[in-house]
């Protein structure tokens, strides 16, 4: 009996001390467990860090990249000249273009800046001259031609260059004399007209110049409109309607 207790006794001191070795193996495994999983976040951890730090360190380096750019260019900027401002919109004056234009033709036109219009005013005066020249120049053929064909003198023949050699005046005098007698007077009056049209081209000049240099401070604005409508007209005493236009101009 003594030799069984003290078997049981053995054997249960056995059990505890392996029950208690395999509690204390466990939870130093635990603890190594939890210790490598520690370990493992805290690595993590830092790595995220440095990742973090890293993508901060490049943001700010393109930050500071980008604003020096930026300084570089606002450093060029004000190094180079201001840009011209604009000039202010000529306006003429119309008595200035007017007395311009009476004191000599054309210059009311340069005044105004249309210089596209001297090759008409000019062109105007240039045919006028022509015009008086030519018709002066016939109408003093045709005045001497008729003063010789009307006297008794046969040295003053001038008429005769009008026709061809071996024409017989005699037998048409009394029609030439009629002929040469239009003919100078149709002359003079194209001449006396030439003279009329270059005067009435001055006055166009100038007058032309009065109305451009006034016009050029004209206010033209876009809300200047025309609207057409219906309109019915109500009966009157006599009982009809009336149908019409309605014609409305906005400015």
């Amino acid at each position: 009996m003594k030799q069984f207790l003290a078997q049981a006794r053995y054997w249960l001191t056995v059990s505890v001390t392996l029950i208690l070795i395999l509690f204390t193996s466990t939870d130093a495994v635990a603890q190594s467990s939890d210790s490598i999983i520690a370990i493992r976040q805290d690595s993590l951890i830092k790595i995220e860090m440095r990742k973090d730090s890293l993508l901060i360190e490049k943001t700010y380096k393109e930050v500071e990249s980008e604003l020096s750019a930026d300084s570089s260019r606002v450093s060029m900027k004000r190094s180079q000249p201001l840009a011209t401002p604009l000039k202010p919109r000529f306006i003429p004056d119309p008595q200035k273009a007017t007395w311009l234009a009476v004191v000599f033709p054309g210059a009311g036109q340069i005044y105004n800046r249309k210089y596209w219009k001297l090759p008409i005013v000019y062109g105007g005066f240039i045919g006028c001259l022509y015009a008086y020249n030519w018709n002066g120049q016939m109408y003093s053929d045709y005045r001497q031609a008729y003063l010789d064909i009307m006297d008794t003198d046969p040295n003053t023949n001038s008429y005769e260059d009008f026709f061809r050699p071996g024409y017989d005046f005699e037998k048409n005098k009394d029609y030439l004399k009629e002929v040469f007698k239009k003919r100078k007077d149709r002359y003079r009056r194209w001449r006396d007209l030439s003279v009329f049209a270059f005067a009435a081209v001055y006055a166009l000049s100038i007058i032309d110049a009065y109305v451009d240099a006034q016009l050029s401070s004209f206010d033209i604005s876009d809300d200047i409109n025309l609207s057409v409508n219906p309109q019915f007209i109500p009966s009157d005493t006599r009982g009809s309607n009336f149908y019409g236009l309605n014609c409305n101009i906005t400015f």
